[in-house]
């Protein structure tokens, strides 16, 4: 849930300064259902009552998804932060049978008790690539107190280039010249 806040909030920043976020929006993003179902689908993979292998296996495959999407979008500015998150994000789980590892201390700063059930990110015995995984604390009592990876962090990263890039002031009127017009008039 922290990522995906911070994540609205990067895509919502310009606002802030007065801005427009104009090539987020009106880009022509290839598939764009696909992200959205990927979403929809990692959650449910998370929240439902399901096998720990099953959930793994459904885990893994939301990130191939979104990687697929990220890829056929490639050209789009912040792009390539998002996917370079995900991708790292998406092989530490891969190779960590489904969960991203935490740090013990990350989770204790958190304040987070992932009980029994299948985890996103879980403390883990002897996890691969640990340094990728949640190492980092957003600590409780903060709102939304949760850990993070440098995953996480580029995904963030990737969502500020990609509201900001081409941003408008609101308001502005289109500064290209009109066909046929230069500059001076």
């Amino acid at each position: 849930m922290l990522v995906l806040v911070a994540c609205v909030l990067a895509l919502l920043s310009p606002l802030v300064a007065g801005r427009w976020p104009a090539s987020l929006l009106l880009n022509r993003w290839k598939w764009p259902l696909l992200i959205w179902a990927t979403l929809i689908f990692q959650t449910l993979v998370l929240v439902l009552p399901m096998p720990h292998g099953l959930a793994a296996v459904l885990h893994v495959a939301s990130y191939a998804a979104a990687i697929w999407f990220l890829w056929l979008n490639r050209h789009f500015p912040g792009v390539w932060f998002v996917g370079a998150g995900a991708f790292s994000n998406g092989v530490v789980i891969a190779l960590n049978g489904g969960t991203l590892p935490a740090s013990a201390d990350a989770v204790a700063r958190a304040g987070i008790d992932h009980g029994t059930e299948f985890a996103n990110s879980a403390v883990l015995e002897n996890p691969t690539l640990l340094w990728l995984g949640d190492v980092f604390a957003w600590p409780a009592p903060l709102p939304l107190a949760n850990t993070f990876s440098v995953g996480d962090v580029l995904i963030v990263v990737g969502a500020v280039v990609a509201a900001w890039s081409g941003s408008r002031r609101i308001g502005a009127r289109d500064e290209a010249p009109a066909e046929g017009q230069t500059e001076s008039g």
